[in-house]
């Protein structure tokens, strides 16, 4: 791989690397979330959107309704964020339900290998990471926020393979702090977004501050990593 010195100097181009993250403009295709006046028609979620955030279940678009969906989407740059009780809303909110029905028993299924050792493991179906040694848990599941329709976090076995603290990608100018490469240009990394913002990264997962350092600190080089599922919508 070469002193690891030049290396960072290449940047990433110098790995091969050729997809890092996506820009901090994640909005679907339109740049970041915008400002838009609040919608008072009713939307074809709104009794799900109404229960989530613990709204009266009416099935009618009422303007405090829109407050809080308005809130709901500006904090996780949900583009436009008119108080509308449409489909991306709804995804958001119906994947954080599903992450929480996880519990701590994420690899209930078997689908992640218990006879690796510590390994890192992906679900991109509920953008849910953890880490097991064997059969046991520890650290997560935590949410995350894989790739993107077209630039997909890839599946499959792998390892981490470097690590570097302040990386700071060559091809988006953007920080990747605490990132661990496991595939190319794709690596674990916190960000300074919520990771429920739509679309996805462009391959990496992208992480909290807080998860991204208990990741630093549990793994090391070598160690493996496991990436299965679909990220709904790829």
């Amino acid at each position: 791989m070469g002193d690891i010195r030049t290396l960072r100097r290449r940047g990433a181009v110098a790995l091969g690397i050729t997809v890092m993250v996506a820009p901090l403009t994640v909005a679907l295709g339109t740049g970041s979330a915008q400002a838009a006046s609040c919608s008072t028609q009713t939307g074809p979620y709104q009794k799900q959107v109404e229960k989530f955030l613990g709204r009266p279940v009416d099935g009618k678009q009422s303007a405090a309704d829109c407050k809080a969906i308005k809130a709901f989407q500006t904090k996780h740059k949900i583009s436009p964020n008119a108080g509308y009780a449409g489909s991306i809303t709804w995804g958001v909110m119906d994947l954080m339900n599903k992450q929480k029905a996880v519990g701590d028993n994420p690899n209930k299924a078997g689908k992640c290998p218990t006879d690796k050792g510590r390994i890192a493991c992906v679900d991109l179906t509920l953008q849910l990471s953890w880490i097991q040694d064997g059969k046991d848990l520890k650290y997560g599941p935590v949410p995350v926020r894989t790739g993107r329709n077209g630039h997909e976090t890839r599946t499959g076995l792998k390892k981490v393979y470097w690590r570097d603290i302040d990386h700071v990608s060559s091809i988006y100018d953007v920080p990747m702090p605490y990132s661990q490469f496991f595939d190319g240009g794709q690596a674990f990394h916190s960000v300074g977004i919520s990771v429920w913002s739509p679309p996805g990264s462009h391959g990496c997962v992208n992480m909290t501050t807080k998860d991204a350092v208990k990741y630093w600190n549990t793994l090391r080089k070598g160690d493996d990593v496991f990436v299965y599922g679909r990220k709904p919508g790829t």
